[in-house]
């Protein structure tokens, strides 16, 4: 753990992308959490060379679901999935524990060609009216745990939304996704940053605790969406940059990586769950072919094997 509470001493600037960083604010009972994604969330996106607009918005997600999954204290996944209307019509992204993140788009081409430029950069456009779904997955053993909330325009209010909900804890959260130029070339970013206000320990409210969530609050707002994809700007510093007139704590960062978690035994699993005769009429040059959505990995499977693996179960 680090302290950057005494505005002499330079922030730490080595923390680096693909990682999740806590935080406290203890003088104005905040906490929070800042989201940096750089290799994991370009991996994704070139998986399928998703188009700017719907790149932008995976990025978004993922980006909340490590923001969310990295506070799990338990072996787990968290998933966040949008279903909407829109040209874009699903995102999601899960998150597993320690720290494996991916995720998914699915999008009406035509749909999304016809918008304006204008649009194209609106969520709200792109994703139209819908709901934000958050899971909880705890193994097989356990029963999964799912808030949902309307999508209210912007994916950053419908997880405000859902925090007020599920925890009753007043919360802002900002996400931001982007595409930088480097050495290398073009690549995808994406940050999350998220505070939340603490009640008092002691249950009641100190003289001037009163306005601690206000100016949290508008020390938040200042945070913009360039700070947060700026691969030369730390957490710890962007961090002190907000908050060192009050105080901030910063906790070791939680790294990140792209894994997918597809398996042939589970894409096995999944297709034993059809029909004999739906399996049958899969069969194609005498082999099963099966694609994972999140990777595009591809498994072929005898219909030798999957019977046999059926008639085992």
């Amino acid at each position: 753990m680090t302290s950057s509470n005494d505005a002499s001493r330079p922030a730490r600037a080595e923390m680096g992308d693909d990682i999740a960083v806590a935080f406290t604010v203890d003088a104005l009972n905040v906490r929070g959490r800042i989201v940096r994604l750089g290799k994991a969330v370009d991996t994704a996106i070139r998986q399928h060379a998703y188009p700017a607009p719907v790149s932008r918005l995976l990025g978004e997600v993922m980006a909340l679901a490590a923001l969310l999954g990295a506070s799990l204290k338990f072996d787990g996944k968290l998933i966040v999935q949008a279903e909407t209307d829109g040209p874009i019509s699903m995102l999601v992204a899960d998150f597993t524990t320690p720290g494996f993140i991916r995720g998914l788009a699915r999008f009406d081409e035509a749909a999304l060609a016809a918008l304006s430029d204008k649009d194209a950069r609106d969520a709200g456009k792109l994703l139209g009216k819908g709901h934000l779904a958050f899971t909880i997955d705890q193994g097989k053993e356990t029963e999964r745990y799912q808030g949902v909330v309307a999508f209210t325009g912007s994916l950053a209010n419908a997880a405000q939304e859902y925090f007020e909900k599920s925890e009753q804890i007043p919360t802002l959260v900002k996400l931001a996704a982007g595409q930088l130029s480097g050495a290398d070339g073009e690549y995808w970013r994406a940050g999350a940053a998220m505070i939340q206000h603490l009640p008092p320990a002691s249950g009641e409210a100190a003289a001037g605790d009163e306005d601690d969530w206000p100016r949290a609050s508008a020390l938040f707002d200042t945070l913009e969406d360039h700070e947060l994809l700026d691969p030369g700007l730390s957490p710890e510093r962007l961090l002190f940059r907000l908050f060192h007139e009050d105080g901030v704590r910063v906790f070791d960062p939680l790294p990140i990586t792209w894994r997918c978690s597809c398996s042939r035994e589970g894409l096995l699993a999944t297709l034993r769950n059809f029909s004999r005769e739906d399996r049958a009429h899969m069969v194609r040059d005498g082999k099963i072919t099966a694609r994972c959505q999140f990777c595009s990995r591809e498994y072929v499977f005898s219909p030798e094997e999957l019977e046999a693996k059926a008639e085992e179960d």
